[in-house]
């Protein structure tokens, strides 16, 4: 797509990126096909190829209106369309672009401000944990809008860790909403991981990916994130400590492996970061990468397995983010599980979209019910899926348990 970038844009960072992803682009219209919300809404302005045209506008100079920031916000960036781009335009890394320099230019309304800073401010905060808490404890009087978003009690199995040492070690990310609303998913990967050999560490400095506060459009506020997990993890990394040297960085939150794996790219210009950067993404690992390791020292232990019934949802971030189809169920199959995914649009996004659910509630909630009348069919005995927002806001509309993948492998185990 030819593109000339207004004077203010030409020879800057953002503008020179954004120019280079939109000649890319050719217009087909292949990704509307696949975007969520194009196909809610039918509007051209609310699928890639609208908002692709209408982010190069604003690099060309026209106005920035409410409108075009509308149409940015109602994108769950689930980069469906990078999938089906047969062109190759980082979808994700332009609309970030774009956002940001919206964001700058359109003042929001006073309310959407707050509710936004409270996101990024309260959801990464040491406060969050207690607050959950008191959610759950009052949880049976909450209204259903809150209840949706406060999961039940994890129960005391989620705090057990393993304390047996491996030559094997990971490194792993406990993320920021993840230890207080779902521990068990840390817990249940620690324990499958030492079951097979393999010794999971944490570093306390490491908080949340980036991803929240990024996607929100405080750029700074997500580099600044990535930063500081760099930092807690170097030393590991280097093997400077004496829990001596990790051999891969563990995500079992797909959106946070997404983000991870790109932290070569988000600080390639921070002349401080971008080697170190560079090489965390080299080492990051969604946890299925795992799983072949896995299979081998697991299956013995799960032969009288009986008939577990499962159906897996791919969250957007892991088939899409991260290119990685599947894994999962081949891998659960080989231990035993009997594992499907839904027949019609398992590409598709549930409408979790980290705070998209809370931002955009009408649509994601009709995006959630589309994915379960996909999988209902299925009768399984549980929907599994590989992150936390996915789990969450699945399991707001159904009484069909919603796990981890790595949480049944776990029952498994245990049982």
């Amino acid at each position: 797509m030819q593109t000339t970038l207004a004077p203010e844009f030409k020879g800057t960072r953002d503008g020179e990126a954004a120019e280079a992803i939109l000649r890319k682009c050719v217009h087909c219209g292949f990704c509307t096909a696949t975007c969520p919300t194009y196909q809610l809404l039918g509007d051209e302005l609310d699928g890639p190829r609208g908002r692709i045209y209408l982010m190069k506008q604003v690099l060309e100079g026209a106005p920035v209106t409410r409108s075009t920031q509308l149409h940015l916000d109602r994108c769950l960036t689930c980069r469906n369309c990078e999938s089906t781009c047969p062109s190759g335009v980082q979808y994700g890394h332009l609309v970030d672009i774009g956002r940001k320099i919206v964001e700058q230019r359109v003042e929001r309304p006073a309310g959407e401000k707050a509710v936004r800073w409270l996101l990024k401010e309260g959801l990464t905060s040491s406060l969050f944990g207690p607050a959950m808490k008191v959610g759950q404890f009052v949880r049976p009087l909450l209204p259903a809008t809150l209840k949706n978003k406060v999961p039940a009690n994890a129960g005391a199995r989620a705090k057990l860790w393993p304390t047996r040492e491996h030559p094997r070690k990971v490194l792993m990310l406990l993320g920021c909403v993840q230890p207080a609303m779902m521990p068990n998913i840390n817990s249940a990967t620690a324990r499958v991981l030492d079951a097979a050999g393999i010794q999971t560490l944490v570093a306390d400095g490491a908080g949340c990916c980036g991803a929240l506060r990024t996607h929100l459009n405080d750029i700074d506020g997500g580099l600044a994130d990535m930063r500081r997990n760099i930092d807690a993890w170097w030393p590991l990394v280097e093997g400077l400590t004496s829990q001596g040297k990790v051999e891969s960085i563990v995500m079992n939150a797909s959106g946070c492996g997404a983000t991870v794996k790109d932290y070569g790219h988000a600080l390639a210009h921070d002349p401080h970061y971008a080697e170190k950067a560079r090489r965390v993404s080299e080492l990051t690992r969604d946890l299925s990468e795992l799983l072949p390791d896995l299979v081998g020292p697991l299956k013995p232990r799960l032969r009288n397995l009986r008939t577990h019934k499962v159906a897996f949802h791919p969250p957007c971030s892991l088939q899409h983010g991260q290119q990685l189809r599947g894994g999962v169920e081949q891998h659960l199959n080989a231990l035993g599980f009997e594992v499907s995914i839904a027949s019609s649009e398992s590409h598709l996004c549930c409408g979790s979209a980290g705070t998209y659910s809370v931002l955009q509630p009408e649509l994601a909630y009709q995006l959630r019910d589309r994915k379960l009348a996909h999988l209902e069919p299925l009768q399984a005995q549980a929907i599994v899926s590989a992150n936390v927002g996915c789990i969450q806001h699945l399991q707001s509309g159904t009484s069909t348990p919603v796990k981890h993948w790595v949480e049944v492998v776990d029952e498994a185990l245990a049982g």
